[in-house]
């Protein structure tokens, strides 16, 4: 399979490979986690709708319906908690945060989601690799935070409140 732009590096996948569930064997063999995960990311990072997710990432709907299975029980949250506990033993999460008081109200309709996919770069050349100068730990952590903020924004949506930022 060819690596394209966004999809998970060699070492981003290294370490991230221990933490992934194993099939139940119940459901059969499940599609290669690492290519229904670039899939995942790509919609994440797009927003495409899943019907149009490129042919690379494999059938459409395996990635929606893993993607949907590991947000109903949890998975993307453990994962994510796997990957930080990880990277802090590895010294590469900066823990420092800034915090303050301030309420910002939002109108009503403005839940966050996206309703068009992001503006598509000027030329090939202006591309900004990915989170670039992050340690492999750094930008997986971010990626898992994406997927995990979208998983929880669902949620509320679902639950009819509005999503929580923390």
């Amino acid at each position: 399979m060819d690596m394209g732009r966004g999809d998970l590096t060699d070492a981003e996948w290294e370490r991230l490979r221990p933490f992934l569930p194993v099939s139940n064997r119940r459901c059969g063999r499940w599609r290669d986690h690492r290519q229904v995960i670039d899939g995942i990311l790509h919609r994440v990072r797009t927003g495409v709708q899943w019907r149009d997710l490129p042919e690379r990432f494999g059938p459409w709907k395996t990635v929606y319906e893993r993607h949907r299975l590991w947000s109903g029980d949890g998975t993307w949250e453990r994962l994510l908690q796997k990957v930080q506990a990880a990277a802090d033993a590895a010294g590469e999460i900066d823990w420092d945060i800034s915090v303050d008081s301030t309420i910002v109200r939002a109108h009503q309709h403005a839940a966050g989601a996206r309703t068009d996919p992001p503006p598509a770069p000027a030329s090939k050349g202006d591309e900004v690799p990915e989170h670039q100068g992050e340690t492999p730990w750094q930008s997986l952590v971010a990626r898992l935070v994406e997927v995990v903020l979208e998983v929880r924004a669902w949620a509320a949506r679902a639950a009819g409140s509005p999503p929580s930022s923390t």
